[in-house]
């Protein structure tokens, strides 16, 4: 991280869109007394995956859905300098949460590592769920990211994709 610290722009599925630099991340919800539950995004197919996961739990348990989209910015650029423009992220996860028919809010952060960025914006003991491959001998980056996750103590469901 950077001394200009990340940046986040929050979206929200037909709510208001904003843009967030430096110590507060991610504003406060609107008052509602509902469980969060974060997707993390990883791959297309495995995102949709682990939303319709999430969207079963979140029925069972009154709560409500991010998908947390962490962006990678790399070092010789500036962490506010987004590598995918805004407004196709935007559209590109509005296309997502209609076909996947869920009502949720969108995060979009730009940082440099993405296990260290959730950890700064998630609360401990957060449920996160995401989808990817696991493989047998030699765990894959999604993997990692949910033992990461796991071993700093998120409630992490992964949803295994072939």
């Amino acid at each position: 991280m950077t001394s200009s610290g990340p940046a986040t722009y929050a979206q929200g599925m037909g709510r208001q869109n904003s843009l967030t630099r430096g110590p507060a991340l991610v504003t406060a919800p609107e008052a509602d007394d509902k469980l969060p539950i974060t997707v993390v995004f990883t791959t297309v197919p495995a995102t949709l995956a682990a939303l319709r996961d999430a969207a079963i739990l979140a029925d069972k348990l009154n709560a409500r859905i991010t998908l947390m989209v962490p962006q990678v910015v790399p070092y010789p650029a500036p962490l506010e300098a987004s590598p995918v423009l805004r407004e196709f992220s935007e559209h590109r996860f509005r296309v997502m949460a209609k076909d996947a028919c869920v009502d949720m809010d969108v995060r979009i952060c730009l940082c440099r590592d993405p296990l260290g960025e959730l950890r700064l914006l998630l609360p401990v003991g957060s449920i996160i769920v995401l989808g990817g491959r696991s493989r047998r001998f030699l765990p894959g980056k999604d993997a990692r990211l949910a033992r990461g996750l796991r071993d700093a103590g998120y409630e992490v469901i992964f949803r295994e994709m072939e």
